[in-house]
């Protein structure tokens, strides 16, 4: 996929944050799993720190001390035109608004939500910064999909909010997955309904070219990995951070 050079439609994954109590230990983890290179904040943005690729934004990580271990999780952003009116049809569609939109200097806009199942998410209205400008190529952003053990509720909810159409996966066998798609037909990401999962999130899959080589890299570089195992998309690894953070690597023949 090219370089991205302005905002995303409606609904889409933009981008990508994490808040962990180490910058450094983070950076270090990061840049030698996936190559980034990274540029720290400045007086106005504070420890909110960009990864890059190819000298483009692709993710970001903050400092954030006082979080509870067991929330380090990837934050999801969803690119919006308005983002007070896609918050407040969110919450009429169920949604706890978590954090009212506020402006981010020039940047942009943005809102933190809770959805109806618990799944947080995050409204992004680009000003100056568009989200992830590099997507869908190796060490960037793949996809997103919810883990939920309510997916009925999910695939309302987001369907309601973003206009999304809900397909079926019939190679996905046994498996409760429902593909979410634009109303222009553009597939951003799934809902998985895992009866097991104790809690709905929106997970990470970055891209790799190879996922045996990214297994052994987060390894070395004190993360821990599963063995990469085959699908029908490729082949995926789930993975750890120093700090807990879960997120997925895969490599499949499209993504070179």
């Amino acid at each position: 996929m090219p370089e991205l050079n302005e905002a995303q439609p409606e609904g889409t994954p933009t981008w990508i944050d994490l808040g962990i109590p180490d910058l450094d230990r983070a950076t270090g983890f990061y840049g030698a799993v996936f190559g980034w290179e990274f540029t720290r904040g400045d007086a106005d943005t504070g420890h909110y720190t960009m990864c890059l690729l190819r000298d483009k934004p692709v993710a970001a990580l903050m400092q954030n001390v006082d979080a509870d271990p067991v929330a380090y999780w990837w934050n999801l952003y969803f690119a919006v035109d308005d983002c007070e009116a896609t918050a407040n049809r969110a919450k009429a569609a169920g949604a706890e608004l978590l954090q009212e939109p506020m402006q981010v200097m020039e940047h942009g806009k943005m809102a933190v939500l809770r959805d109806p199942t618990g799944g947080h998410f995050s409204l992004w209205q680009a000003g100056q910064h568009i989200g992830s400008q590099i997507v869908n190529e190796p060490n960037s952003l793949l996809r997103n999909d919810l883990v939920t053990p309510q997916p009925g509720p999910a695939r309302d909810f987001y369907s309601e909010v973003f206009g999304f159409t809900l397909d079926g996966d019939s190679q996905l066998e046994g498996a409760d997955f429902t593909f979410l798609r634009r109303p222009d037909g553009h597939e951003i990401g799934g809902i998985l309904g895992d009866p097991s999962a104790e809690k709905s999130e929106w997970g990470v899959l970055f891209a790799v070219t190879d996922a045996d080589a990214a297994v052994a890299r987060i390894r070395e570089a004190g993360g821990s990995a599963d063995d990469a195992f085959d699908m029908e998309y490729g082949r995926l690894a789930n993975a750890r951070d120093p700090f807990g953070t879960p997120f997925s690597i895969g490599s499949n023949p499209h993504i070179t």
